[in-house]
């Protein structure tokens, strides 16, 4: 939103300037045209890499949080992993001591 905010007042910005300079210029009108024109191909193209730059700046956050959640979705499937596994020896030993206590109980 912020950027929209800028490119409107940039281009609103080059809109006013080309109109004064119409208004206000010493020069012929063609020559005056041609000026106008230049500077507008210039701040267009000023434009154009200050967009560019933002655009390659968010691709690079993006692509950088991206990263982090794949990496944070590998450790989380890791530790499940983990977890399940200890999960599973506590029921194996469990399961196991209770088999004890069984056997020793009906001995008894």
């Amino acid at each position: 939103m912020k950027a929209d905010k800028i490119i409107l007042g940039v281009l609103g910005g080059v809109a006013v300037g080309a109109l004064l300079g119409v208004l206000y210029a010493p020069e012929k009108g063609d020559k005056t045209r041609r000026k106008i024109m230049d500077k507008s191909n210039d701040y267009a193209d000023e434009l154009k890499d200050k967009l560019d730059t933002l655009l390659g700046t968010i691709n690079d956050k993006y692509e950088k949080i991206w990263k982090e959640g794949e990496n944070l979705l590998a450790d989380g499937k890791s530790k499940m992993h983990n977890v399940k596994s200890q999960g599973e020896d506590l029921i194996a030993e469990g399961n196991s001591q209770f088999n004890d206590a069984k056997n020793e109980f009906k001995n008894s």
